[in-house]
């Protein structure tokens, strides 16, 4: 009888037990499943952009979803304008059109070096409080606008901006922070090498570069060297980092195509903005 009566009670207190860690069991699983969908959905969005993914810097491309920028995407880069150079290189190079908006300090002799034809650069250095207007004009003419936000961006104009982006399949660089950007890069650590004890020349800059996507909660990060000639080198294979959802909306080689459908040969004929140029003359 006792010990009947003491296995009853056992068994009760494990039905209490199970009963009480049951939604528990149930909100993991939910989770997991969760995470695998949209790992899943990642990968689907990755078939999708490689079709049209625009070529860039081998270094920097198995850090990107799709392997490239993708038109009418958006992408937010922090703390380097070398990133947006090397970004630029690859359409560029193939005959994309590009143009650089409210950067009075773009550097055209580094653009050149990383492989930016300056032949097809549009400049607008200084476009003032127009600059969000300068920019939705542009992403009717050029293939990659790169642009430094003059003020904040509320989240109904970045979102008809991201329309026309995606309507004239338009790739979107921003220097700086954006409101749901597609994929955001930032310069996590940096480093100078070549100084010896209070000696030496600069060699290079050594960086880790961050990139996420607002399609997946893992972040790709590398380290990579900015050489004095422009180039990048990469000096650390990509590593994924664990997946993290609350990070979804905070920071995130090349693949050559024979042909380039997107390539426009001519610019409209009309101006963009009062203090604008085609080439690099429009830097002083």
């Amino acid at each position: 009888m006792f010990e009947t009566g003491r296995v009853t009670l056992l068994a009760e207190r494990l039905d209490a037990t199970v009963a009480h860690d049951a939604p528990v069991e149930r909100a993991r699983a939910d989770l997991e499943r969760l995470l695998a969908l949209r790992s899943r959905m990642g990968e689907l969005e990755r078939i999708r952009v490689d079709v049209d993914a625009l070529r860039t810097d081998p270094v920097l491309a198995d850090l990107l979803p799709g392997g490239g920028l993708q038109p009418g995407g958006v992408y937010s880069v922090l703390g380097s304008t070398s990133l947006i150079m090397a970004l630029l290189s690859g359409p560029s190079s193939e005959g994309a059109w590009c143009a650089v908006v409210g950067m009075p300090g773009f550097g055209v002799e580094a653009a050149a070096r990383l492989g930016v034809d300056l032949g097809r650069l549009v400049l607008v250095p200084r476009p003032g409080d127009s600059w969000l207007t300068v920019t939705a004009a542009l992403a009717d003419a050029v293939n990659v606008v790169v642009t430094a936000p003059g003020s904040r961006v509320s989240d109904a104009e970045a979102a008809r901006l991201a329309a026309r982006l995606r309507q004239r399949g338009t790739a979107l660089l921003v220097h700086g922070d954006w409101p749901r950007a597609d994929a955001r890069m930032a310069v996590a650590s940096s480093s100078w090498t070549g100084v010896g004890d209070g000696h030496g020349y600069l060699a290079a800059r050594e960086v880790t570069v961050a990139v996420q996507s607002r399609w997946r909660g893992r972040s790709r990060q590398a380290r990579i060297a900015l050489l004095p000639s422009g180039g990048l080198r990469r000096l650390q294979q990509p590593s994924t980092m664990a997946d993290d959802p609350a990070r979804e909306d905070s920071i995130h080689g090349g693949r050559e195509h024979a042909t380039a459908p997107w390539r426009r040969t001519s610019l409209p004929a009309r101006p963009v903005g009062p203090d604008s140029a085609v080439g690099h003359s429009a830097v002083g």
